[in-house]
């Protein structure tokens, strides 16, 4: 199933996908983008690592994740993303190490790390 990119007046860009509609702009009504981009990252993580408490039964209350970017001053490309997870003073010290390895599986880090080709063209749209 493609995902279906469209220009919805403004700057806004939509993609629908599954049902689901994400929508962003450049001028700070909606995410842009490079704001979603960022926020795979960060959520996938935290897929990673609620999963790991559920599975273990731990509790999720408390628990977050920030997220850092550090960008290079002349190119102005991030350099590293930092993520830290707060965890509460009562989380098991045992279970810290495993936290981490856990969100270090997010599929948006590891495609980041072996990125796929991207390929672009253009093709004629179709009577409907």
């Amino acid at each position: 199933m493609p995902m279906e990119i469209t220009f919805d007046g403004g700057d806004r860009v939509d993609a629908r996908y599954k049902g689901l509609t994400i929508s962003t702009a450049q001028d700070g009504s909606l995410p842009a983008p490079f704001d979603l981009f960022l926020a795979s990252i960060g959520t996938c993580a935290g897929f990673y690592v609620f999963q790991f408490c559920q599975k273990r039964k731990l509790p999720t209350e408390g628990i977050r994740i920030e997220q850092r970017k550090v960008v290079d001053r002349e190119s102005r490309m991030i350099e590293r993303i930092e993520i830290d997870i707060k965890l509460p003073d009562e989380f098991p010290e045992r279970y810290r190490e495993a936290v981490i390895r856990s969100a270090q599986l997010c599929s948006v880090k590891k495609h980041l790390e072996q990125p796929p080709a991207i390929e672009v063209r253009t093709s004629t749209l179709e009577p409907v």
